[in-house]
């Protein structure tokens, strides 16, 4: 082998271990995703990371209002069970469902509840119309993340 080929190959070496460095430098600097709360109707679901996430700190009380609308969309009919399921990072600092932005239900330490779909479109429960939009709020005291899901009332 000539020296030429030699240096060569030394490059592309060099070469493809800088390139390797840059990529692990690139995927160290992108943040972890949030942990995933899930909404369960018979068969379909629909998951979520965070709306509004801030790893384990408050998020702002200005920044909330936004928090709690996504595109998360799932078809709900009152006579079925709606299931939501939080991974445990969520559960151990405690998680309420929130309906239309107010407390639907106590804090639990559980990763899983289950609601009967009517109460999310009667009207004793704060709502109107065809579609609802619950969350999910991390959090006793403070809230350290929310996750957003809009229940469309099945025809």
């Amino acid at each position: 082998m000539t020296s030429l080929q030699s240096a060569v190959r030394r490059r592309r070496a060099v070469a493809a271990a800088g390139a390797v460095s840059a990529g692990l430098l690139a995927l160290s600097a992108c943040s972890k995703p949030t942990p995933i709360a899930t909404i369960t109707v018979g068969g379909d679901s629909v998951h979520s990371e965070a709306t509004c996430y801030n790893d384990g700190n408050p998020v702002k009380t200005a920044d909330l209002p936004k928090c709690l609308k996504s595109d998360n969309t799932i078809k709900v009919d009152p006579d079925d069970t709606v299931r939501f399921g939080v991974d445990p990072d969520i559960a151990d600092k405690g998680w309420t469902i929130l309906m239309n932005g107010q407390p639907l239900t106590d804090s639990s330490k559980k990763t899983y509840r289950t609601i009967p779909g009517s109460v999310f479109f009667n009207a004793q429960y704060g709502a109107s119309g065809n579609s609802t939009w619950v969350a999910i709020k991390e959090g006793e005291k403070d809230v350290t993340g929310v996750w957003s899901f809009k229940l469309q009332k099945a025809s």
